[in-house]
């Protein structure tokens, strides 16, 4: 009589698309159900065909340029959650990521999109151009937070 593996299955669930302003951590949520440890299991997230972050055997490899900005929390992992945190994210990053959790022979995908706005100040420059006593030019440059004021005269 063949056992049955159902008490071994799991799904992975994600959310479809995260959000976040340039500079800000993400977390891009994914985890198993029902609830099961993923303490032992390999855990790979793409983006797009490339792995940038490897867990296996307890070790983690991440794709270069992604060195130190990601990560699994660990805590959770036992409670199934495989999220991947992502610190300091960049406009590149908007992107769609794959999870993929390995467990003996089944492989479950699920994908999470991450898009990144510029950051919570306008990145259009405004331009107040004003002419004073025929030899004075003001400008006054309005650039996501910084701010340059030029006076110039004419000869």
């Amino acid at each position: 009589m063949a056992e049955s593996r159902d008490h071994n299955q799991f799904k992975l669930i994600a959310t479809d698309v995260e959000e976040g302003d340039v500079g800000d951590d993400v977390i891009l949520p994914c985890h198993l159900s029902p609830e099961t440890s993923a303490v032992t299991m390999t855990i790979r997230w793409f983006k797009e065909t490339e792995c940038i972050y490897l867990y296996k055997n307890g070790q983690v490899t991440e794709r270069r340029g992604y060195e130190g900005r990601l990560s699994l929390i660990t805590q959770e992992m036992e409670r199934g959650n495989v999220s991947l945190r992502m610190k300091n994210i960049k406009e590149s990053d908007s992107e769609d990521y794959i999870c993929q959790v390995i467990h003996g022979e089944q492989k479950e995908e699920a994908v999470v999109g991450l898009r990144v706005r510029r950051g919570k100040w306008s990145v259009t420059p405004v331009h107040d151009y004003k002419h004073l006593n025929n030899n004075t030019n003001q400008c006054l440059s309005l650039y996501n937070t910084h701010i340059l004021y030029h006076v110039g005269r004419r000869t």
